[in-house]
C-alpha cells in the first residue's frame, strides 16, 4: 500500500485520484507512526520550500521520513517533495531541507519567464525504472520557479534556461520535478512505474 504524506499540499487530491485511477490502495498520514507503517512513501508538494519544511517540522516526522528513506522504503517525492531532498533551496536559505543529498535547489536565471509553467520534454535515461516505457518524446506538466541542478542521479533531464534534474533516481529515492498528476498518460505511466516496482 502507498501512504501519501499528507502536510497541507494543495495537490493532494490530484495524487488521490491519479492512484485510484490506478486501481491502488493508498492511505493518509500526517505523523511518525504512519510513516513508519508505510510499505512506499509518496511525498507530493506544492507552493514554497519554506512553508513546506516547517511544516514537515510541526508535525514532528523530519526524523522518521529521513530514517525510513534510509531503511530502503521506497519513496516519491513531486515537485517540492523532490527539492526537500536536499540540504538547502534558495527559495528559503535560512530553512534546512532534509539533506539526504548534498547541494542547493537554485533559481532560474533573472533573465528567464518563472515559473516554468506548462508542458515540457524530458530527455530520459535509457536504463531509468521511474520514467521507463514512456513515449518516444514524453512531455509532462512542470510549474516551478526553482530546481535542482543535473547531477549523476537524474533519471531525466529537461531544459528551461538551463538544463536540469526533472527526475532522480537512487536506490529506493525517487523524485519528479514536475506534476505526474497533472500528465496525462505520461503522468499516470510514470506513477505506475513508481506503484510496481
Amino acid at each position: 500500500m502507498i501512504t501519501i504524506f499528507d502536510y497541507g499540499a494543495g495537490n493532494l487530491r490530484s495524487v488521490e485520484n491519479t492512484l485510484a485511477e490506478l486501481g491502488c490502495a493508498y492511505t493518509l498520514v500526517r505523523d511518525c507512526e504512519g510513516l513508519r507503517r508505510a510499505d512506499k512513501i509518496l511525498l507530493p508538494g506544492v507552493g514554497h520550500f519554506g512553508q513546506m519544511m516547517r511544516a514537515l517540522d510541526e508535525l514532528d516526522v523530519r526524523a522518521a521520513l529521513v530514517e525510513r528513506i534510509r531503511a530502503g522504503v521506497p519513496f516519491l517525492g513531486i515537485c517540492l517533495g523532490l527539492q526537500a531532498l536536499f540540504e538547502a533551496s534558495e527559495e528559503a536559505p535560512e530553512v534546512r531541507g532534509l539533506g539526504l543529498y548534498a547541494g542547493v535547489v537554485r533559481r532560474f536565471p533573472s533573465d528567464a519567464r518563472v515559473p516554468h509553467m506548462g508542458w515540457n520534454e524530458l530527455e530520459v535515461k535509457p536504463e531509468s525504472k521511474l520514467v521507463r516505457d514512456l513515449p518516444g518524446r514524453p512531455f509532462v506538466y512542470f510549474a516551478h520557479s526553482y530546481y535542482v541542478p543535473v547531477d549523476a542521479r537524474a533519471a531525466a533531464i529537461c531544459t528551461y534556461a538551463a538544463p536540469y534534474t526533472a527526475a532522480l533516481e537512487a536506490g529506493n529515492v525517487f523524485g519528479v520535478q514536475f506534476h505526474p498528476e497533472k500528465s496525462g498518460p505520461v503522468g499516470l505511466k510514470i506513477v505506475r512505474n513508481f506503484v510496481e516496482m
